[in-house]
């Protein structure tokens, strides 16, 4: 069902709840009361029967179908459109979830067009209908207290988004290999938190600026100013949260280089030791591979061989074995092979 809640407000007291959305046009209609009206994800058809009896602007009611809106304050003729995005930290997760939350904002009346859980919109009603001093202001009111439910509902995301950015800077240094993975994705959902935030500075302090323009009771007026105050804090929160993660990154991928070179470093000192000792094992077989030959030529047993029958021939053999592994030796030595 799509139709949350829907109430006429007279007094800033509530009235005997509605049975439709028939009954409680004709309510608000016969006492001159404020009409909250509260949809979840509708259909076409049952928020165009909203928008017909209070002619809201058939492009916001698009934007309002469609959802997928960035953070936006806008006005058509005498209603306002304001477009929020909500988020809540899921702890098992640790993410953030972002919802859509556009709201419709009369003379007398109040729409509420939630896409996700967040916020908790029924706290924010029953925490007006406790000061109906307040609610009596008109839809003003119930403007500042959903403006102010969804940025204090973003201190919990604030804390989360924090206590992550601290596990990461501890294990940036421990060589945990998912954690440029996670750096990426957090530095993601800081972006769009940062999209979601940044545009409330400019909603508020327009606003407070149109206060005098659109008869913006002054109590509402003052209570926005405290809002404006969280809000340009949380700004500056998330704006910390980005260069941090843009730090981190930058850290990590210093540090992925480095141990990369260190990693080639080591390769080419193997390398390096590898290569001397094949020139010491080359350096030795070719000393032995020598007097090997001159062994072999003379094991031969042909008759007819220089110096085969001649008295000095195996004093010689011997000498030239040793002259020629001696004189290989000496070479290597001096090339520093050995």
């Amino acid at each position: 069902m799509a139709l949350i809640d829907n109430a006429v407000y007279v007094n800033g007291k509530r009235q005997p709840n509605p049975k439709s959305l028939d009954e409680t046009f004709e309510i608000m209609r016969a006492n001159e009361g404020m009409a909250w009206i509260g949809l979840y994800r509708p259909d076409d058809d049952e928020l165009a029967a909203v928008a017909d009896e209070f002619s809201l602007h058939h492009l916001a009611v698009e934007d309002a179908l469609k959802g997928h809106q960035r953070s936006k304050l806008e006005r058509y003729g005498s209603t306002l459109f304001v477009v929020l995005r909500p988020a809540r930290y899921l702890d098992a997760e640790e993410k953030v979830e972002f919802g859509e939350l556009h709201v419709f904002v009369g003379e007398d009346f109040v729409v509420t067009v939630r896409h996700a859980e967040s916020p908790d919109l029924g706290k924010v009603r029953n925490r007006l209908e406790e000061s109906p001093e307040l609610l009596a202001v008109g839809p003003a009111a119930v403007l500042y207290a959903i403006l102010d439910e969804v940025v204090d509902e973003y201190e919990p995301v604030v804390n989360g988004l924090e206590n992550d950015i601290d596990e990461i800077e501890n294990e940036l240094f421990g060589g945990d290999p998912g954690v440029s993975r996670r750096i990426y994705d957090l530095h993601r959902e800081v972006i769009e938190f940062q999209r979601a935030t940044q545009p409330l500075q400019f909603m508020v302090e327009n606003l407070q600026r149109g206060s005098e323009k659109y008869h913006l009771d002054p109590e509402v007026n003052r209570r926005l100013g405290d809002v404006l105050d969280h809000v340009i804090r949380l700004i500056e929160q998330v704006n910390t949260f980005r260069t941090l993660l843009q730090s981190a990154l930058t850290v990590h991928s210093t540090l992925v280089a480095q141990r990369q070179n260190e990693e080639m470093t080591r390769l080419t000192e193997t390398s390096l030791a590898q290569n001397e000792e094949v020139k010491r094992i080359s350096s030795w077989a070719a000393i032995l591979f020598a007097p090997t030959l001159v062994a072999a030529i003379y094991g031969m047993n042909f008759d007819v061989m220089p110096e085969l029958h001649w008295a000095l021939g195996y004093p010689f053999a011997l000498v030239l074995m040793v002259a020629t592994g001696v004189g290989l030796y000496l070479a290597f030595r001096r090339n520093r092979w050995l």
